[in-house]
């Protein structure tokens, strides 16, 4: 029986050998061949070892060229030491097509010379689009060696998130199942974890202090757990939550209530975050109109800028995080680097290319929908157009349609 791992290697005809610990890369242009492409597929619908063997060339392979994972903790400290300033970095939930559309991020970056960018996927992105950590950190690096993109690679695991009726029903349960994801995330290369424990935020309490105080504890105790798993050499990036998105807009007195608790349980000796997210009036996927387009946003721009400050100024971090940013209007987007928003997350509109392009079969839509009516009924709203429903739901397909998607012709791909 041949090798698996050195028949991955075989793929490159030379180009990569094996040695003691890793691989030696004899022509770097040979990773920007199709070779790669093979590769990448092994890794993602291989068997068990094939797979195990492309993950780990993949990632030897980055390792050689620079396209590594990265912490951007130490970058985003020294924005809020304010020795950069002036742009926003873009957080890019890559859920469909994840080679495909990978590569198009690196491409754009080449050409447009772009600094730090983040590919993240979240603890519910990794259920409906079927990608595990390790799979997803394998393809990244893949389509950056693909496209000879050589920067260190932002992976980030986006809301890793407490399910506040789960917790109800059995807060060390559900604190655990977060802290089991992360694991999993840091141990694959996700080197920057944005903790999102703003779903206990408790608006009934009579003080900020309380209302917050459940999330600083839980947001703590995760940051502990990062702190004590994380690789040597490596200081994760750790992004914390004030208010759920999607929910009422975030003040700076809740961002003191939830920093100075937070610093004051996290205690001296222990890294903390390097950002934190608020809400200033977004929503995961926007608010779809019947004709399945979406309504526009009224975004608090002042208030991100003075959140963004206090939390540079008064708490060395990199600001303020906008979630829920891909559906405004593309006038919206010159007001975050303006503001000094240090990072907008960007997902729903990257999945709509995909599932709006002219060049998606209409056969393979129809199937789609059909899936949708089938399996997903339960979560239409009896007042629903065909094009609201299909729209709000069409994200849990991925992982059913992944290996069609994947399978497109390269011209419509």
């Amino acid at each position: 029986m041949t090798d698996p791992t050195q028949q991955v290697v075989d793929l490159y005809a030379g180009a990569v050998s094996l040695v003691p610990g890793g691989v030696r890369l004899r022509d770097a242009s040979k990773l920007q061949s199709e070779a790669t492409d093979r590769v990448v597929w092994q890794a993602v619908f291989g068997s068990d070892r094939e797979r195990e063997a492309a993950r780990w060339l993949l990632w030897e392979l980055g390792q050689s060229t620079g396209a590594r994972p990265a912490s951007i903790h130490e970058f985003y400290l020294a924005r809020g030491r304010g020795e950069c300033s002036g742009f926003t970095v873009p957080a890019i939930n890559v859920r469909a097509m994840t080679y495909d559309v990978a590569r198009a991020v690196f491409r754009a970056a080449r050409r447009g010379q772009a600094g730090a960018i983040i590919l993240e996927i979240a603890r519910s992105e990794i259920s409906y689009t079927a990608q595990r950590p390790s799979e997803y950190v394998a393809v990244l690096i893949g389509a950056a060696l693909r496209e000879g993109y050589t920067s260190p690679l932002f992976i980030q695991g986006d809301h890793c998130q407490v399910n506040a009726k789960k917790y109800a029903q059995d807060p060390e349960g559900e604190v655990g199942e977060v802290k089991k994801l992360i694991a999993e995330e840091v141990a694959a290369g996700f080197y920057n974890i944005d903790v999102d424990t703003s779903t206990l935020v408790d608006l009934s309490k009579p003080t900020l202090e309380e209302q917050q105080r459940a999330n600083y504890e839980r947001a703590v105790e995760i940051t502990r757990f990062i702190r004590e798993h994380e690789p040597e050499g490596v200081t994760v990036s750790v992004g914390a939550e004030i208010g759920e998105v999607g929910q009422k807009n975030s003040t700076v007195e809740e961002l003191h209530a939830f920093m100075q608790g937070y610093n004051r349980a996290l205690g001296d000796g222990i890294e903390g975050i390097s950002k934190i997210s608020v809400q200033t009036g977004t929503s995961h996927g926007g608010v779809v109109l019947p004709d399945g387009s979406i309504a526009d946003v009224k975004l608090d721009i002042t208030a991100l800028e003075a959140l963004s400050e206090v939390a540079r100024t008064e708490y060395g971090l990199a600001g303020a995080v906008q979630h829920g940013a891909s559906t405004l209007p593309s006038t919206a987007f010159g007001n975050f680097p303006r503001v000094e928003t240090c990072e907008i997350h960007l997902a729903t509109n990257f999945q709509n290319i995909i599932f709006d392009h002219p060049k998606l079969p209409a056969e393979l839509s129809t199937r789609i929908h059909a899936w949708l009516d089938e399996n997903t009924a339960g979560e239409r709203k009896p007042d629903d157009s065909d094009a609201q429903f299909y729209y709000k739901t069409r994200k849990k397909a991925i992982g059913p349609f992944k290996k069609e998607l994947w399978s497109l012709p390269a011209d419509i791909r």
